[in-house]
């Protein structure tokens, strides 16, 4: 079977666009947008990353009051960084996606590589602490660690975290992710880090370097 790969691409209820892999042996690489953002948000991303990899972009679930849509359900009167909890169901979700699309395409997911951006990237923690037989690698692009993960983050030891952020973010401020950093390290994970001047979005060298982090194997 050939998988469709022209956007818009749906199945059970979920919105995706798709980068197939263009050399193996194959890995899959899911990547999350933030707040507001959607299955298009992350593609000049996924053009950056290694061949080897079907990148897979989905989009969240509930619509944003603004437009866009939010990996947690949109509570009015509510404000700020969702914990754990918060984004458990779309953990859930997600996973339950990636099997139904395993089935349908063909491609392993029962392991896949992870990186998001800003609530994305909180996503993708939550992921990898929840399901972390399931998770190899995070990516967290102008981020932050929910709360209530911290007590789970041992299931994340030995694992690989690539973690980017800019000095001057206004959304998510630079220090969230130096407490990230300095948790994951003490709890056995092994962290890269790129920090760059700038606010809340990827530079040059942090792309660079998250291209490295997931080419090296």
């Amino acid at each position: 079977m050939q998988i469709p790969t022209e956007p818009p691409l749906s199945l059970n209820g979920w919105t995706y666009r798709l980068r197939p892999a263009g050399a193996s042996p194959a890995r899959l690489l899911v990547m999350l947008h933030g707040w507001t953002g959607d299955e298009n948000s992350m593609w000049f991303f996924a053009h950056n990353m290694p061949a080897p990899y079907t990148v897979l972009l989905p989009r969240a679930l509930h619509a944003a009051p603004d437009g866009g849509y939010s990996w947690r359900r949109v509570v009015p009167g509510t404000w700020g960084f969702p914990a754990l909890e918060d984004l458990r169901p779309a953990a859930e979700a997600l996973i339950g996606f990636l099997d139904d699309w395993s089935a349908f395409s063909g491609v392993d997911a029962s392991v896949c590589d992870v990186a998001g951006f800003s609530q994305g990237a909180a996503l993708a923690y939550s992921l990898a602490v929840l399901f972390p037989a399931r998770v190899a690698r995070v990516a967290a692009l102008a981020g932050f660690l929910p709360t209530g993960s911290e007590v789970r983050l041992g299931a994340l030891k030995g694992k690989q975290v690539f973690i980017s952020h800019g000095q001057a973010d206004e959304l998510v401020p630079v220090e969230q992710a130096r407490t990230a950093g300095r948790l994951l390290a003490e709890a056995g994970s092994e962290v890269q880090y790129c920090e760059m001047d700038g606010g809340h979005k990827v530079g040059k060298e942090c792309l660079k370097g998250m291209a490295s982090f997931f080419q090296n194997r």
